[in-house]
């Protein structure tokens, strides 16, 4: 996966995050929680993301703490989902309907779209509304495809560890579709799983 310089994956994100918050009400947002310091704080540690093995892991498991948010809009959401995602597009993320879901404790949402751009506005403008637990799916979609989907195997002589992740890669492509990045259905989006709240995880995946 191509790595992005972390302050122009910075500016990337904040041009159109003060287009997006330039046409909302002041009384619908609050005070910018972090400085542009802080943001590239964060951006640097990579803390925002959930790597592809976590999710997959996830999903196989079944943990209901994980709510995969698709970013992209309806059409391409339509066409190909993750397993279980609902579709919250980035132009619709301020809208009163979806606050109770960005806005909570229970869960770990994880924002994704074919790259990580689009869900990396989507985890800022949360982030900067003061809401909690909300991350990023590590390199998208198009990451999820190369690393889950279609693993490619290790030589002989790599490390046990690297073989030991080629095998999981390789069951959770067998579960989870084999083969195919993502999941077709025109099914309504699943309502929120109601949990007993669990302590927050010490993010470490980095990445871009």
């Amino acid at each position: 996966m191509k790595k992005i310089n972390p302050r122009v994956l910075l500016a990337i994100i904040l041009v159109p995050l003060g287009l997006i918050l330039a046409f909302v009400p002041a009384n619908t947002t609050h005070p910018y929680k972090l400085g542009p310091e802080e943001l590239l704080e964060y951006v640097n540690s990579g803390m925002q993301y959930f790597s592809p093995d976590e999710v997959a892991h996830m999903l196989i498991s079944k943990d209901l703490s994980l709510v995969l948010i698709d970013v992209r809009n309806a059409n391409e959401y339509e066409k190909f989902h993750l397993p279980g995602a609902i579709n919250i597009p980035l132009s619709a993320l301020l809208e009163p309907e979806w606050k109770d879901y960005l806005d909570q404790d229970l869960r770990y949402n994880v924002f994704y779209s074919n790259s990580t751009v689009n869900a990396n506005q989507a985890w800022m403008l949360t982030r900067q509304l003061g809401y909690e637990n909300n991350y990023v799916l590590q390199g998208g979609l198009n990451y999820w495809a190369e690393t889950i989907m279609n693993p490619k195997a290790p030589a002989a002589t790599s490390p046990d560890e690297e073989i030991a992740r080629y095998n999981f890669r390789q069951g959770a492509s067998r579960a989870l579709g084999g083969g195919a990045a993502v999941e077709t259905s025109s099914q309504p989006a699943p309502a929120l799983p109601k949990i007993a709240p669990r302590p927050k995880k010490k993010r470490v995946e980095g990445g871009c």
